[in-house]
């Protein structure tokens, strides 16, 4: 369903990679390694269409991406807490899904940040929050927004042992119902099931 071939990217005059490519069907994923400033980030920006990469293709379900079906079955998490500091986690949760074209329920939203370890704080400005708490805001959206292909960049950063827990059984999930997934980490990742590959 995602197959990708030859990608190159520079910055600069420093060439971050060449030719990389892959395959990933309904139950795999993909764990992107690799040290800082080795062009992880970069790779996932160009797996999603926000950065133009200097050669290769980016094909989803057999067509070019990002097309419309892609972003529509996309959910991108990228490195950065893209939260809004003065929202509440449920305003940010349900901005997000408004941005995706969804409606979400004040209910649906709030069973997910409780899910995800936020209750109490549902209604707290997010700039009182712990980065692991932002991030937990953002990861919310993988319960209230179905997508196919999940492509989360350093997910696992500043999350406490429960929160990796759950991050890990919640990507397994996703994989064990068709989903595909990439992922960025600088430590082995806590995800069972699924067929991984590693780049």
């Amino acid at each position: 369903m995602l197959n990708v071939s030859g990608l190159a990217c520079s910055r600069g005059d420093r060439r971050l990679f060449s030719d990389v490519g892959f395959d990933l069907a309904a139950g795999e994923w993909l764990h992107v390694q690799g040290e800082n400033g080795s062009g992880k980030t970069s790779l996932m920006r160009l797996l999603v269409g926000l950065s133009p990469a200097d050669a290769g293709t980016v094909l989803w379900r057999g067509e070019v991406a990002p097309s419309p079906d892609f972003r529509r079955e996309l959910i991108y998490i990228g490195h950065h807490a893209a939260v809004k500091e003065d929202l509440t986690p449920l305003e940010n949760l349900r901005l997000s899904a408004a941005l995706d074209g969804a409606a979400l329920d004040e209910r649906d939203a709030l069973a997910a940040l409780v899910r995800m370890g936020l209750r109490g704080r549902e209604e707290l400005p997010v700039r009182v929050l712990s980065a692991g708490q932002k991030r937990r805001v953002l990861l919310a959206r993988l319960l209230t927004r179905p997508a196919a292909l999940w492509v989360l960049d350093e997910a696992f950063n500043a999350l406490d042992v429960a929160a990796v827990k759950l991050l890990g059984d919640l990507i397994s999930a996703h994989l064990g119902s068709g989903g595909i997934a990439v992922l960025t980490s600088h430590q082995p990742l806590p995800v069972p099931g699924g067929k991984a590959l590693v780049l």
